[in-house]
């Protein structure tokens, strides 16, 4: 997600307090986590499949998502809505498929179309539809941590494929509250730690990459200047 690339890539400071009273004080100044439990499922749901699908296509040029199978989720999960002919598969990712650490991994505000191509419809999808089974057991996110992470040392799920890639092009994406619509963009998804193998984040350089430990992936991102349905994208620098 735009916005956990953008957080992981900046240094994390710890301050340290030299008493336990001052920790205890600090904490108890502490601003409440914005969505500190799951929302009821229906405020998650999209009340008419029609629109989910037409969201769900905007991800990525039609020229693309025409022709992509689409997922709409569900009280059972997400479910094939429309079939598809060229190997992609548009959906509607909510917000637990951030980490399980990100302070809107419960935001039923979310809603990020993604199109993904055919390796990444086969081994990062996975990783998705398991985070949804487990939010709809009803599973804290201390749950969903530790089965994802079971699963990943047990080989569960695939290995992430070589070019495993998505559009997020949607005008109508909502990635966090602070970056709503943020800007088009394609993302890859690479295994491991592999932050430096495009020179990501250096000066001068397109390409925004953020590793994900909890998905043991690294994610590049790279904006475009147009959204999906051809319409020029602000071009500031946040």
């Amino acid at each position: 997600m735009p916005k956990k690339l953008i957080s992981l890539i900046a240094l994390l400071v710890t301050v340290q307090f030299l008493s336990s009273g001052t920790t205890r004080q600090a904490r108890a100044q502490a601003p409440a986590a914005p969505y500190p439990v799951a929302a009821p499922l229906d405020q998650y749901l999209i009340p008419e499949k029609t629109s989910e699908i037409e969201l769900a296509r905007s991800a990525a040029p039609a020229s693309i998502s025409d022709g992509a199978e689409v997922l709409v989720l569900s009280q059972q999960g997400y479910t094939t809505a429309v079939k598809g002919s060229n190997g992609f598969v548009c959906l509607v990712e909510r917000s637990w498929a951030k980490s399980t650490d990100d302070p809107e991994f419960w935001n039923p505000k979310v809603q990020a179309p993604h199109c993904l191509n055919a390796p990444a419809a086969k081994t990062y999808l996975p990783i998705v539809l398991l985070k949804t089974k487990l939010v709809l057991a009803g599973k804290s996110k201390m749950e969903i941590a530790q089965t994802l992470k079971a699963a990943l040392d047990k080989k569960e799920l695939p290995t992430l494929e070589p070019n495993a890639m998505c559009y997020m092009m949607s005008k109508q994406q909502y990635l966090s509250d602070d970056d709503t619509h943020w800007h088009p963009h394609m993302m890859w998804y690479v295994p491991g730690d592999a932050t430096q193998s495009w020179g990501a984040n250096l000066a001068g350089v397109p390409t925004i990459a953020g590793n994900v430990p909890e998905d043991r992936m690294t994610i590049f991102l790279i904006r475009v200047g147009h959204w999906s349905d051809g319409t020029l994208a602000p071009q500031d620098t946040h």
